[in-house]
C-alpha cells in the first residue's frame, strides 16, 4: 500500500509539473544580423589596412557567421571565434575578462577553459541588458585594434538589435 501512495505521489507531481512548465525562450542573433555584423568589422578593419577573421557567435557560442581576409593569418579564424565565444559565454568584452583575470589572483586560470581566449576584440552583441552573441575579431595589430573594428560593426547595426 505504501508503495502504491507514494507510485501515485509521484506521478501526481510530475503531471503538475508537467502542466506548469513552459519552454525557456531566449533572444539570439539572427543569421541576417551575424552576417551584417561581420561584414561591417571586415570593412572597418580593412579600411585601416589590417587584415583580420571575423567570427560572430549566438549566446550560446555557436558560430552563425565567418570571414577571413584574403591576407589574414591561418590562426585568426581560431583567434577570433574564441575572443567570441569568450565573450558570448561572459557577456563581457574579452580584454576586461584578461584585465580582471589578471588582478584577480582567484581567476587566473580563466584561460584553462576550454575556447577561451584572454585577449582584447571580443565584444559582446547586447540588446539592453540581454546578451544575444558576440564578435571576436583577431589579426589586428593588437588586441585594442581589434576591439575598436568591433565596436564599430556593432555601432553600425545597433539600429537591428
Amino acid at each position: 500500500m505504501k508503495k502504491c501512495t507514494f507510485m501515485m505521489l509521484g506521478l501526481m507531481a510530475a503531471a503538475s509539473f508537467a502542466a506548469t512548465a513552459s519552454p525557456l525562450q531566449q533572444p539570439t542573433l539572427s543569421l541576417s544580423v551575424a552576417n551584417q555584423l561581420a561584414a561591417a568589422a571586415v570593412q572597418a578593419c580593412q579600411s585601416k589596412g589590417y587584415n583580420v577573421s571575423v567570427t560572430v557567435v549566438d549566446r550560446a557560442g555557436l558560430t552563425r557567421a565567418v570571414q577571413r581576409m584574403d591576407n589574414a593569418g591561418q590562426h585568426t579564424v581560431v583567434a577570433s571565434y574564441q575572443k567570441a565565444y569568450t565573450s558570448a559565454s561572459t557577456g563581457m568584452t574579452s580584454g576586461k575578462i584578461m584585465e580582471n583575470a589578471q588582478k584577480n589572483p582567484g581567476a587566473k586560470h580563466m584561460s584553462d577553459i576550454p575556447g577561451f581566449l584572454l585577449l582584447a576584440g571580443g565584444v559582446p552583441v547586447k540588446s539592453g541588458d540581454v546578451t544575444l552573441g558576440a564578435i571576436g575579431v583577431g589579426g589586428a595589430p593588437g588586441g585594442n585594434l581589434d576591439e575598436a573594428c568591433a565596436l564599430q560593426a556593432l555601432e553600425s547595426v545597433q539600429d537591428n538589435l
